[in-house]
């Protein structure tokens, strides 16, 4: 695999600065990683790299030399953006009230090659993707060679929204980073909406890249296109899918989020309280990928099914990607088990990924790419193997616990399976096989997380060879897993609704026991309670302060 290759054309943006930032920046040293020069009138020209600065002389800027850039340059345009003909070199003005131009941010582009490895198979897949990723991290540069790679490479229909020449440069022509993709200037931001549909109507595209997906009517834009069965390829505001399911402008990229108020029998189910957030529809974008730097980044194969995990409270488990030096992509285990201190922790496992281009490559379901193979260290812990259970309970468990543990997908490395009540009813052979390999079942009520972590409790309890803790006299183990779920129900309510909310919350109807104990544990966070309701029915109440 070729190593990624860098053309930026510097020289044509540095010639239209000032000669004494022309100067300072001469050396091949000073232009490395150059990001942007700001110029702002009465102070010192700036450089600016990946986290630092560095002053470009010692001579304030003066406004001849400023007029005198802003001339070399041209018209800006209605949003104070100019550019260089057929470069990707973008220039930003500062006026005054007068209009004036009193500053100058100008930024140097690059067409980056070679980058695109780390999610080409999943532009294979032909499913729409979204990219997300704090200011200067590199989106607009994996946008731009996605565009080539889908033109050139996979032979689509590529039509490029580009808005403010933000991808493919100034000018009519477009910038050959794009290769064939075809390009669709938007004038102003507020009009990018209009042309992605226009885009969809007018020219028959098969794939539609779009720069920086930030409004209510670019969000309902880009689920019409989806809906029209065209590949999208975008980026949005936000540093994770985190961000985008707390921002109401943009929640429904990810399938919107809706309050929902359970029944009194699903609500006991669920083992939650009776109002939950859900996901409202199916996510515009299927696949998400997080770009924490410009060399790795966290690819969400199945967004829907991490939407549900955070809607629940749980962490998900992205797939790590890593772009080395030799252009070879690799998955790396970022999360060692936390049963091991600091010290015994491993050097992060790299995995090579398989060549896209190769024959016999294919392309992975969003579960094979979840579940994709990485290099544990915990293996003299406690090995689960899940039935009807959702693996993710189990590390979220052993993760707020510190347990030894870790789930497998293989019974021959299992020491136990976990199990609901109806999943080896499903899965006769398995029960069969862990029967004939003497492979111990526990059977538990639900798929929740107080019940797994009741489980895991007493297996790890027994595989060190001492015993549960002593139950109430009378009290039986079910009973006692009821009154865990009611604890863990009402510190979720406290914790989540009424402390940062300052909402009241009606917690399910338990018994006179077990709401006393819920009365003790509000009392410790200073909470007032009520108790409602009539006989079997009654239930607490729990207000804010």
């Amino acid at each position: 695999m070729k190593p990624k290759r860098i053309t930026d054309d510097l020289d044509r943006l540095l010639e239209l600065l000032p000669p004494a930032v022309q100067q300072a920046l001469a050396t091949t040293e000073s232009r490395e990683q150059l990001l942007e020069v700001v110029l702002d009138l009465g102070r010192v020209p700036e450089a600016r790299y990946p986290g630092r600065a560095l002053a470009l002389g010692d001579q304030c800027l003066t406004r001849h030399d400023l007029q005198a850039t802003v001339d070399r340059l041209g018209q800006f345009g209605a949003d104070n953006r100019a550019g260089i003909e057929r470069t990707l070199h973008r220039i930003s003005a500062i006026r005054n009230r007068q209009r004036d131009v009193v500053g100058l941010t100008c930024r140097v582009g690059r067409a980056v090659f070679g980058t695109v490895e780390m999610v080409r198979d999943l532009l294979d897949s032909g499913q729409s993707l979204l990219l997300m990723g704090r200011p200067g991290v590199g989106k607009t540069t994996a946008l731009r060679e996605i565009a080539r790679v889908l033109a050139d490479d996979l032979q689509r229909r590529v039509v490029v929204i580009d808005t403010s020449n933000e991808i493919a440069g100034d000018g009519d022509i477009p910038h050959p980073a794009i290769g064939r993709a075809r390009r669709m200037q938007v004038a102003l931001p507020e009009h990018q909406h209009q042309v992605m549909i226009e885009a969809v109507e007018n020219h028959m595209p098969e794939v539609i890249v779009i720069d920086e997906i930030g409004t209510e009517l670019e969000a309902l834009a880009a689920r019409t296109i989806a809906e029209r069965g065209v590949q999208l390829v975008a980026t949005a505001h936000g540093n994770a899918l985190a961000n985008l399911i707390k921002n109401p402008t943009l929640s429904d990229l990810v399938g919107g989020i809706q309050s929902v108020t359970l029944g009194d029998d699903e609500a006991r189910r669920r083992r939650t309280q009776k109002t939950v957030l859900e996901r409202a529809a199916e996510p515009t974008f299927p696949v998400a990928v997080e770009m924490n730097s410009r060399h790795r980044w966290s690819i969400h194969a199945d967004v829907a099914a991490t939407v549900d995990l955070l809607l629940r409270g749980q962490s998900p488990r992205p797939q790590l990607r890593e772009l080395g030096s030799d252009g070879s992509v690799r998955l790396v285990d970022a999360e060692p088990s936390c049963a091991l201190s600091p010290r015994t922790r491993p050097a992060l496992a790299a995995i090579p990924l398989p060549d896209p281009k190769a024959p016999s490559a294919r392309v992975a379901s969003p579960a094979q790419k979840s579940a994709a193979p990485v290099e544990r260290s915990d293996q003299g812990g406690l090995q689960v193997l899940c039935c009807g259970i959702t693996p993710q309970l189990v590390d979220e468990a052993i993760r707020r616990h510190g347990w030894p543990a870790r789930w497998v997908d293989d019974l021959n490395d299992a020491d136990v399976v976990l199990s609901i009540r109806q999943g080896l009813g499903q899965q006769p052979a398995l029960r069969r096989q862990a029967r004939d390999s003497r492979v111990p079942i526990l059977v538990i009520k639900s798929d929740t997380l107080p019940q797994v972590e009741r489980a895991l409790e007493r297996l790890l309890a027994r595989r060190s060879g001492s015993q549960d803790p002593p139950l109430p006299s009378g009290s039986k183990a079910g009973d006692r897993e009821d009154a865990l779920a009611a604890l863990e129900e009402c510190r979720l309510a406290v914790e989540k609704v009424v402390l940062p909310l300052g909402r009241p919350v009606e917690l399910l109807p338990r018994s006179e026991q077990v709401r006393q104990m819920q009365v003790d544990l509000v009392t410790r966070y200073r909470l007032r309670s009520d108790v409602f309701g009539q006989a079997d029915q009654q239930r607490l109440r729990v207000y804010p302060p």
